[in-house]
């Protein structure tokens, strides 16, 4: 079904991809817009044998990669219609009320940075992965996409590419849309981010391989962007009359939260930080008698299970850290079963380390001694995708400082849920600043990372029939556009200006 790239080969790939991001100037935002409607199509029509193969590949359960598979359906679908709406191509005209008029008249628009270089995720095979969110992003842009198929399930990315490449072949599409190219190494990743013909990057994965990925790019002779999603911990603010009201229903909503997928989600929530006193002490006792009853899972795959049990010990052995809970049934093989630890407040700001992600059903608490030791912990923790408080609108009120302090430090801040759950939609914000990130000002998520791939271009003076649709005074596509400071559909009406 698929076969190593080797490098000779990249070159071909990427000549064809730059043709087609040249032919690609000349479709509409709507043909490409169908085009990403029928690859959700085609995904679809994979039917049992995509959740089968990804099911041995990966060791998910089918319930899981069923609901994952709906979810990446939804990302194409919605990030179609967005694309059509055009709001992403932030199209600003401005021009003379008056003829004639000294002043120019100058329109820009969004255009696309050229063929991305995508590296997808172990544990999202369908929604982060050949086809996942960042895969339809850059095509909605008008960026050809070439993925680095993730060696962890291969025979799901071939099938994911075969799928695009029937919905491309169904809408005559440029070859060179898409292409995928494998290689268990670093060396085609590599190859790939060097290559003059790539002009952006999308990575999912570890701390190391995005800083590796974004200090390549930034070397290059013309450096490129790289949008590297990386390691977050997710810290939970546990506050004291939350816990004494709910901290049983709190409990069980954290046990679930860190367990679910094994761990295996970049916003598991590996850190929590709370006061100690009675509430606390009941709340992890709570914890306790949860985890122990908690059953151990299937990871991944066996680096990734090796992995975890590597890192978690790593985070045990550091100074004064205790294990909390653990589950009471033995991990086989493969298996990554629920750990907690606990650590002082003091010891947490005092060293580094204990801030390092331990992917899989880990967590960390963190015992302050009181509010001002919790603030101390908030201004110590490194940039997450998420942070998380727990408390009343009295705990909130008698701690805005804190809450200050975290806003700082992440992308989502959440009241009273968990953040595993990550909606698709235009409201959220999945990103955070460094180390969480390489650019806190991107999503990965939502159809906002389209964003991702463009930059901005203004054309001056230019006639009207050899403008970009999107900035001719008739408006035919019909996108939202701001003409002179006022956000409209309407077209130019000529008899107002200077054209």
């Amino acid at each position: 079904m698929y076969k190593e790239t080797s490098l000779e080969e990249v070159d071909a790939i990427l000549a064809k991809a730059g043709q087609a991001y040249r032919e690609l100037k000349r479709y509409s935002i709507r043909q490409r817009a169908a085009f990403m409607r029928a690859v959700a199509v085609e995904i679809e029509a994979l039917g049992n044998e995509l959740i089968k193969t990804a099911m041995n590949e990966s060791h998910l359960t089918e319930a899981r990669l069923t609901g994952e598979r709906a979810r990446t359906i939804l990302q194409w679908n919605s990030y179609a219609n967005y694309a059509e709406l055009g709001n992403w191509l932030d199209v600003r005209i401005d021009m003379p009320f008056l003829s004639p008029s000294t002043k120019p008249d100058i329109r820009k628009i969004s255009v696309a940075l050229g063929p991305v270089a995508v590296f997808g995720a172990g544990n999202f095979p369908f929604a982060f992965s050949t086809a996942g969110g960042d895969t339809a992003c850059a095509i909605a842009a008008g960026c050809p996409v070439v993925v680095k198929a993730h060696p962890g399930h291969p025979q799901t990315c071939a099938l994911m590419a075969q799928a695009i490449e029937k919905a491309r072949v169904k809408c005559r599409m440029p070859e060179g849309i898409f292409a995928q190219v494998y290689g268990a190494g670093i060396e085609i990743g590599q190859v790939l981010v060097k290559h003059p013909g790539i002009k952006a990057v999308a990575f999912t994965g570890s701390y190391q391989g995005g800083k590796a990925l974004t200090e390549m790019a930034a070397q290059r002779s013309e450096p490129i962007p790289v949008f590297a999603e990386m390691g977050s911990i997710n810290p939970v603010f546990l506050l004291p009359e939350k816990l004494k009201k709910d901290g049983n229903e709190v409990a069980g909503q954290f046990i679930t939260s860190v367990t679910l997928g094994v761990g295996q989600f970049c916003t598991n929530p590996g850190l929590m930080i709370g006061i100690a006193g009675e509430e606390l002490n009941s709340f992890t006792a709570a914890l306790e008698k949860l985890a122990h009853d908690a059953p151990p899972a299937t990871m991944l795959h066996p680096g990734i299970a090796a992995n975890y049990e590597k890192t978690r010990e790593k985070a045990l052995r550091q100074q004064e850290v205790e294990v909390l809970a653990q589950s009471g049934i033995e991990a086989a093989e493969n298996q990554g079963g629920i750990t907690l630890a606990k650590v002082s407040a003091h010891t947490f700001t005092a060293n580094p380390a204990l801030q390092e992600e331990v992917f899989g059903p880990y967590s960390l608490l963190v015992v302050c001694q009181n509010a001002d030791e919790m603030l101390a912990v908030a201004n110590a923790i490194k940039g997450q995708l998420t942070a998380t408080l727990i408390a009343t609108g009295a705990d909130l009120e008698a701690n805005r400082e804190l809450y200050e302090v975290i806003q700082e430090r992440c992308g989502r801040i959440v009241v009273n849920q968990f953040p595993t759950g990550v909606e698709v939609c235009l409201a959220m914000h999945h990103g955070g600043p460094y180390p969480a990130t390489s650019n806190s000002a991107f999503t990965s998520v939502g159809a906002d990372g389209i964003k991702r791939f463009t930059r901005p271009l203004s054309f001056q003076n230019w006639p009207n029939q050899y403008l970009p649709a999107e900035l001719q005074n008739e408006n035919p596509l019909e996108v939202w556009r701001t003409i002179n400071n006022e956000l409209t559909l309407e077209a130019i009406n000529l008899t107002v200006t200077s054209l």
